[in-house]
């Protein structure tokens, strides 16, 4: 794929273009690959689905589509439960027809025909359960009244709806966990789960219409409900595991299992007994399921896949690519640096950092081999570099949207706070690596081998729907209007280069969107289970108050372990679950702290985003392997040591308000100043490269202690850091101490 990208092709001005294919969307290993006809039918769903969001979202109707204004076709955007619901059924119908839940089988004669017809025997009870929602909607609309209390309804719900719903639900998913097909085709298991979906669409929708949304946790609630949630949590689970991993799974099984295991724990864990019946009535609510997490996906984080779809249909990403080439290629290590500024832009478009690596991983790694980088350093640099695009405002992984959700605050000012932490980020990543490459002797690329900058800069124009999108949010726009105004930006652009966006290209794009959002959707629906019992439970108070009684002690060690909770809580998840799932259990701990709730949330974003290169469980550094050649462990942990800082800056920022923008405008240069010192030390500390030297192992002690005397942003800890740093300077250069290694031969590169 690399060599494919970097094959060196010309365009009309004889520059050379080393990124190609970046915007093309990375195929998975369980993702199924339809003929002409099949993938005319699922690329048109996947198009009307994302394009059924757009127009949700800017409050058109069909009526406005068509010009036909029919009282019955609907006005949108749809009441906020309903649409939610929607937004759920469509990525679980699209993500089961679109991901197999196991391998294909080789051709036809390997696949398991058997587990074929017991799948269309479960499409019987699962149409039944849809059909008899649908019979529950006429009933309700005919004025029948509906309640948990009647033996009739209770009947109806357990045996004719629940009983065949369950039934398809899990025994399809069984059956798709054994049925092997050619990669072409759609199994019958996959199938009747997409019909369960929207069984569970169709009866909470009809349901969650009447007074009985009111009921959910009490006795009046309907047991379809709670029978409802619990098919509706075992498909998204299931796309879960297909779309993201087992990792997220299992954390969603230990959190639904602590919910009934609870009365028997001991200390902060313990809760009150809850009946399977009253928990589920309220998961598939705006405490669990349709909560936080689900709201932000089918506002935000949708819109801003079709922003960046539209993107990638214009080459932006290619663009990005190259003009990070053009910009930094020619230091020393240039690709280590291309890596950084080129994730910098590309997380500003893609929502995780595993799918940064493969983006711009898949050029830069290689390169940065080429070069001199052992395989080991380069995966890690690019994974390191690839994570820090979730803190890379205005769009931050969509990380930036749950926080304004959860906490109230402006999504302009989160992005305003986030610049200097992000900045701190990416300086010590630069560092890490420039020092690596004077370690190593390393050369930069040569002209020959560089796009042009010039030629890149007369492409700048690629840069206006990214401005427009930052411009309308600071002039005031709602979210939801300026990515829109950036989207169709993205396509006016477009007619200045070769890539032009016709009907068709707008087509393919929304399509492309719609197959995008199916992982993010279902990540934060499944974040949204764990949200909902750490709400219906109260065990998020109750770590709140373990920390309160932890800072007692010391608050550093609150923080500390407040720190490690987010990590682990975070580990084998993409950034929003992650974020999702860590503030709902560290934040409000952090906040009855005392700790304000920007700086108490920006805390667990930066460790539930650094997570992706947390060993054990890293995904970003596997990625990044994958690419490589190099072991993943290894990989992980030298990503670990390349993004040490991220580990330092919440910290800095906990010490400092100032560098999340919080103080006069000399307090925030001085401290952006400091800090920016403080991680030069720092990684000069990992490196033991220092002003032009090798450090010996005191001096990489003292410049350690130098750079935690930068974090805490007073004016005599600074002036202490300022002063070892220099003594260190004085002592390296009058003495010239002998470092712990002997220099590294110089490497020659690709000459």
């Amino acid at each position: 794929m690399a060599s494919d990208k970097m094959a060196g092709n010309k365009i009309a001005d004889d520059t050379l273009i080393l990124a190609e294919g970046v915007d093309e969307e990375p195929i998975e290993s369980n993702r199924r690959l339809f003929g002409p006809r099949l993938y005319l039918v699922v690329a048109t769903l996947a198009a009307i689905y994302a394009g059924f969001h757009l127009a949700a979202l800017n409050g058109l109707s069909i009526s406005d589509w068509t010009g036909i204004r029919l009282g019955f076709l609907p006005t949108l955007p749809m009441e906020t439960w309903n649409f939610r619901i929607v937004h759920v059924a469509g990525a679980l119908a699209l993500g089961f027809v679109l991901f197999a839940g196991t391998r294909f089988a080789d051709d036809a004669m390997g696949e398991t025909r058997m587990v074929e017809i017991a799948g269309w025997m479960l499409m019987i009870p699962a149409l039944f359960a849809f059909g008899v929602a649908l019979w529950f909607a006429r009933l309700i609309d005919g004025g029948v009244m509906w309640n948990g209390l009647d033996a009739t309804i209770k009947f109806r719900e357990t045996w004719l709806y629940g009983a065949p719903l369950l039934l398809a639900t899990i025994g399809a998913i069984v059956l798709s966990w054994m049925h092997k097909r050619e990669r072409a085709r759609v199994t019958a298991p996959d199938l009747v789960l997409a019909v369960c979906g929207f069984a569970v669409a169709a009866y909470l929708i009809t349901i969650y219409g009447t007074l009985m949304r009111n009921s959910t946790g009490t006795p009046f609630a309907p047991i379809g409900i709670s029978l409802a949630a619990v098919a509706g949590t075992l498909l998204i689970m299931e796309l879960t595991r297909r779309v993201a991993g087992m990792a997220l799974v299992m954390i969603s099984v230990i959190f639904l299992a602590y919910v009934f295991v609870a009365p028997w724990l001991p200390g902060f864990l313990e809760a009150p007994r809850v009946t399977w019946q009253r928990f589920f009535s309220q998961l598939y609510t705006d405490v669990g399921v349709l909560g936080p997490t689900t709201a932000v996906s089918s506002t935000y984080i949708i819109l801003f896949i079709i922003f960046a779809a539209f993107l990638q249909a214009s080459k932006v990403g290619d663009y990005f690519v190259n003009f990070a080439f053009a910009l930094a290629g020619r230091a020393r290590g240039g690709p280590a640096k291309v890596a950084v500024f080129a994730s910098g832009l590309m997380g500003m478009i893609n929502g995780t950092s595993a799918g940064n690596v493969v983006a711009t991983g898949s050029l830069t790694i290689p390169l940065m081999k080429k070069v001199g980088y052992h395989k080991k350093t380069a995966g890690a640099i690019e994974a390191a570099a690839s994570t820090g695009g979730q803190i890379m405002p205005p769009i931050m992984g969509a990380g930036a949207f749950i926080m304004a959700e959860v906490t109230g605050i402006p999504y302009t000012e989160i992005a305003i706070a986030a610049i200097i932490p992000a900045i701190l980020y990416f300086a010590s990543i630069y560092f890490m690596v420039d020092f690596e490459a004077a370690k190593l002797g390393m050369r930069g690329m040569r002209d020959d081998e560089l796009p042009k900058l010039p030629a890149m800069l007369k492409r700048v124009f690629l840069f206006i729907p990214i401005i427009i999108l930052i411009a309308a949010l600071f002039m005031g726009y709602s979210v939801i209007r300026a990515g829109t105004l950036a989207t169709a930006a993205a396509a006016v652009v477009s007619w200045l280069t070769p890539y032009r966006m016709g009907i068709r290209s707008i087509l393919k794009a929304l399509e492309l969107a719609g197959i995008m959002s199916i992982q993010i959707i279902v990540v934060c629906a499944c974040a949204g289970i764990i949200v909902g019992v750490i709400s219906l439970t109260g065990v998020g108070a109750r770590f709140s108050s373990l920390l309160l009684g932890l800072a007692e002690a010391s608050q550093l060690l609150a923080m500390v372990f407040a720190m490690l909770i987010a990590i682990l809580l975070g580990m084998g998840m993409p950034t929003t679950a992650a974020y999702a799932v860590a503030a709902s259990v560290v934040a409000p701990g952090l906040v009855q702290l005392g700790i304000p709730l920007l700086t108490a949330h920006f805390f667990v974003f930066y460790f539930a985003v650094v997570s992706a290169i947390t060993p054990p469980v890293a995904l970003a550094s596997y990625a990044a392997a994958g690419i490589s050649g190099a072991n993943a462990m290894e990989t992980s942990v030298a990503s670990f040591k390349i993004g040490i800082a991220a580990f330092i800056v919440p910290f800095m920022f906990f010490y400092n308000g100032a560098l999340l923008m919080d103080g006069t405008w000399l307090e925030i240069a001085r401290a952006l100043v400091t800090a920016v010192v403080g991680v030069f030390l720092l990684s000069a500390s990992v490196q033991g490269w220092f002003l032009g030297g090798r450090s010996p192992w005191y001096m990489r002690v003292l410049l350690a202690v130098a750079a935690l005397f930068m974090i805490e942003g007073g004016l005599v800890t600074d002036a202490i850091g300022v002063g070892l740093a220099a003594a260190i300077f004085f002592i390296q250069k009058a003495y010239r101490p002998r470092a712990d290694a002997p220099a590294a031969v110089p490497v020659r590169g690709a000459d």
